[in-house]
């Protein structure tokens, strides 16, 4: 009886097997039918230079900045924690970040890589341009402490954030404010609120012009109280088809500090990009 039960049951994990190796198949193959499925229920704007967008993105990115601080500091960022950007699922986008490197000219011998930075989104809603022209995205944002002494945080930070986006025929509006919530070091880290707002204007198919205001309130911590605000205005230049899926977009800004209390003056912002 025995025998006769395990022959029954070897065709059924056979084909079970099978079954699991065709589903997983079928996911890779039906990969850039969906992405392209997904994308065509929402907006299609261009990603700002600094404001993450709530439109679910599939694509590698490099950014750079070049910092002026004080007391003739400079700090370049080879990276910025930008990376590979994908959409696995229905209504949901992984960015698994490179930590940046950063150099600076002085003090010495503090140069080094930041955290590892990864973010998840998940749309909640959204309209294309012909049903509405509106998004509303969850972001949950998290780093692992990885960095240097000098130029990590020491201490894993969740960021929850609300991000949406409007537009008006060419005229758009993308704004995101989250929280950054560190695992430790509260008084030297705090828990700064973040909300970033993008305008911007499409021109000639490929362009556009943008201004973001950047502004980060401490909330917690030795600067509690404090209010950073940057003025960014910027031009991003794409999507230009390559080839198929694969297009070109990059773009350029500057963020200029309007508060007395900063960390930076000027940063500037150079991005580059290859959505597929």
């Amino acid at each position: 009886m025995t025998v006769v039960i395990l022959f029954a049951a070897a065709p059924c994990r056979a084909q079970s097997v099978s079954d699991f190796g065709t589903a997983i198949e079928d996911y890779f193959t039906n990969w850039f039918p969906r992405v392209t499925q997904i994308q065509s229920e929402q907006p299609h704007w261009i990603t700002p230079l600094v404001t993450v967008t709530p439109r679910l993105e599939e694509e590698v990115r490099y950014d750079q900045f070049f910092e002026s601080m004080r007391d003739g500091v400079a700090t370049d960022n080879f990276g910025a924690g930008k990376g590979i950007e994908l959409i696995p699922f229905q209504n949901t986008e992984v960015i698994v970040g490179i930590p940046g490197f950063l150099k600076r000219n002085i003090p010495r011998n503090t140069d080094g890589f930041a955290d590892w930075p990864f973010l998840i989104k998940y749309r909640l809603l959204s309209a294309n341009e012909e049903n509405g022209n509106y998004i509303v995205t969850a972001f949950m944002g998290f780093s692992v402490p990885t960095g240097s002494n000098v130029n990590g945080n020491g201490h894993g930070i969740f960021t929850p954030t609300l991000a949406a986006g409007k537009g008006f025929g060419d005229f758009d509006v993308q704004s995101t404010v989250g929280v950054a919530f560190p695992s430790g070091g509260l008084d030297r880290l705090g828990m700064p609120l973040a909300w970033n707002t993008t305008f911007q204007y499409r021109l000639f198919k490929y362009f556009w012009p943008e201004f973001e205001t950047n502004y980060t309130w401490q909330s917690y911590g030795a600067d509690t109280g404090h209010s950073t605000l940057y003025l960014t205005p910027g031009m991003v230049i794409g999507r230009i088809p390559i080839h198929d899926r694969v297009g070109l977009t990059f773009g350029a800004g500057e963020q200029v500090a309007v508060t007395m209390h900063r960390t930076y003056n000027h940063n500037v912002v150079l991005t580059a990009r290859i959505p597929f």
